[in-house]
């Protein structure tokens, strides 16, 4: 996999929404907080491992890497929820995310 990206993701995250569609709340903006929230409790989990490890640890010790990036991914999964909870498309954040960067590229 040379690449992944957000229609990727977005589209894992439908199929992973689908199959558990009985058992979680629907996509929607008031589903969108809770997983903002639980994706807060995934960031602390990246911090705890940083934490516990340290950062050179984390980045080159191969089981905490591991541990590291897996946590990660459940921090972009709930990302993506997110993303689809609030109907933001790949496309519009794209948008947004190179206005961010064109203001920050004159900031300082």
């Amino acid at each position: 996999m040379d690449d992944f990206s957000i229609n990727e993701m977005l589209d894992m995250q439908i199929a992973l929404q689908a199959r558990y569609k009985e058992k979680w709340k629907p996509i929607g903006p008031e589903r969108g907080k809770d997983q903002l929230l639980w994706m807060i409790g995934e960031i602390g989990e990246v911090i705890d491992i940083i934490k516990k490890h340290g950062s050179e640890k984390a980045s080159q010790d191969e089981g905490s890497r591991a541990d590291l990036v897996e946590e990660l991914a459940d921090v972009l999964m709930y990302y993506n929820d997110v993303l689809l909870c609030y109907g933001i498309s790949a496309e519009e954040l794209k948008r947004s995310y190179v206005s961010k960067f064109e203001k920050n590229m004159k900031r300082w």
